[in-house]
């Protein structure tokens, strides 16, 4: 694991807003603009979608990802392929070191089947992106596909299987992603209490865009 850091200043930032624990938030990258995630008091995971702004059809595809850079975590120089097999964003400063692509975003029917019935009605990050994406308009319920969790830690098992652990991030770690292209970014802030991605306390975490 290689821990980078970004020389930005967040004085110089053209765009800043917290997002709510538990909540989600949607917003436009340009082209050439970076985002840092900020996971603002530590163990908390951000699930996050991006599709292109010019076709939303156009978005980002978790299985090109994994096979064009042989890996199954994102960290620095990942770079994030869309299902038309273009690039989107790389991330280019981590100083979390770990984010997962496999865990998927919590919904009613995984809670209902991880941990019990009474759960099913409880806050999901698929109901968050659900909530922003068609209040926003340009997607779709089919356009929600297997997101990225940053910050979250989610080993893969000698058998493979996945397991859901306590969070290796903490207070003011973040990661920073040029975008390639014109980017709607799609975020649920967990809302789990259930499993440790959250330290069973959702908390905000802060987007931030330079120019």
């Amino acid at each position: 694991m290689t821990l980078t850091h970004s020389d930005k200043q967040i004085e110089q930032a053209s765009f800043r807003s917290t997002i709510a624990a538990g909540e989600p938030f949607m917003h436009d990258l340009k082209a050439g603009q970076t985002l840092r995630l900020l996971d603002l008091e530590g163990n908390q995971a951000v699930d996050t979608l991006f599709f292109s702004a010019t076709n939303p059809r156009e978005r980002y595809d978790v299985q090109r990802t994994l096979r064009k850079q042989n890996a199954v975590y994102l960290t620095t120089g990942s770079v994030l392929y869309s299902n038309l097999g273009n690039p989107m964003l790389t991330i280019t400063a981590d100083t979390c070191g770990r984010h997962d692509t496999l865990g998927g975003a919590c919904a009613q029917e995984s809670n209902t089947v991880r941990y019990a019935l009474n759960t099913r009605y409880m806050h999901s990050c698929r109901d968050n992106f659900l909530r922003a994406a068609l209040h926003d308009g340009r997607l779709r319920k089919a356009d929600i596909s297997h997101n990225i969790n940053f910050f979250m830690n989610v080993p893969v098992t000698p058998e493979g299987g996945l397991t859901f652990e306590d969070g290796i991030s903490g207070a003011g770690k973040y990661v920073e992603l040029v975008a390639h292209m014109d980017t709607i970014v799609l975020i649920s802030n967990c809302p789990q209490l259930n499993n440790p991605c959250n330290g069973y306390n959702p908390t905000p975490a802060e987007y931030i865009v330079w120019d």
